[in-house]
């Protein structure tokens, strides 16, 4: 697969999703270190990615990263707020406010329409129902969809059903978009119309980080963060400078 590297260059702006000295920890008898004294920042405006083989230590990063996990040292600090500090219920609060979520496999649910997919990310927070359509149909938009917003997941191909779920991701305002290999199960031109939308979605306010084991979509983001045996092992910037960023070793630790 050949993807086009993205031809925006946006300042980034203040940190908005950090691992302090984070190691993660399996197992009591036989330990595994899934991830060993890492440090990362993402900064808004930001647009990385995170590859590795399997086994590196990537998806246990992004479980970190998404505070869908917490480590067994370290911080994690979202908008500078140490997660692992919080009660279970603010942190699923400030999950939710702050970070958006894309799957491989898109996790729709089969007997909503597009609009009612993207809808159920705005269940909890406070808006009328019209509200949430408006927001809804917006994101769809954002994303090329908004004449197909009456579509079931049945009746659109991959491409478009991940489409669904950036919009849904998106369709909070979150900081930071988190993909996890947001192009595995797609044909090689949904997946270059897929890393163009997420081009597309970074702004100032707003980081798109993505974990991939393809180094060609690797290739397409301005940051590249390699991990081999839990640690980070490179930290490069890509395609040119991006708001004053050291090329390598930029925000990270191993």
């Amino acid at each position: 697969m050949t993807v086009a590297s993205p031809q925006r260059e946006i300042p980034v702006g203040e940190v908005v999703l950090a691992l302090e000295g984070v190691s993660r920890v399996y197992g009591t008898e036989v330990q595994v270190r899934a991830l060993d004294d890492v440090s990362l920042d993402i900064r808004a405006g930001e647009f990385l990615s995170i590859i590795g083989p399997s086994g590196s230590g990537k998806s246990t990063m992004l479980g970190l990263l998404g505070v869908l996990d917490l480590p067994t040292d370290g911080a994690i600090r979202v908008r500078g707020t140490d997660v692992t500090r919080l009660a279970d219920a603010e942190r699923s609060r400030l999950r939710g406010e702050a970070i958006g979520f894309v799957f491989q496999q898109f996790h729709l649910i089969p007997h909503l329409t597009a609009l009612g997919n993207v809808e159920t990310a705005l269940l909890y927070r406070g808006l009328t129902p019209r509200e949430r359509r408006s927001r809804a149909m917006s994101a769809l938009e954002q994303v090329g969809l908004g004449e197909r917003h009456d579509h079931r997941p049945v009746q659109m191909s991959g491409g478009e059903q991940q489409r669904v779920a950036i919009a849904r991701a998106i369709s909070t305002d979150p900081g930071v978009v988190l993909a996890d290999e947001p192009t595995g199960a797609l044909d090689s031109r949904n997946a270059e119309n897929v890393m163009q939308i997420f081009a597309d979605l970074q702004s100032p306010e707003r980081a798109i980080c993505i974990v991939t084991h393809d180094m060609d979509v690797a290739d397409a983001t301005r940051r590249r963060i390699s991990m081999l045996d839990g640690k980070i092992v490179a930290d490069e910037m890509l395609g040119g400078p991006s708001g004053g960023l050291a090329e390598t070793g930029a925000g990270a630790g191993s």
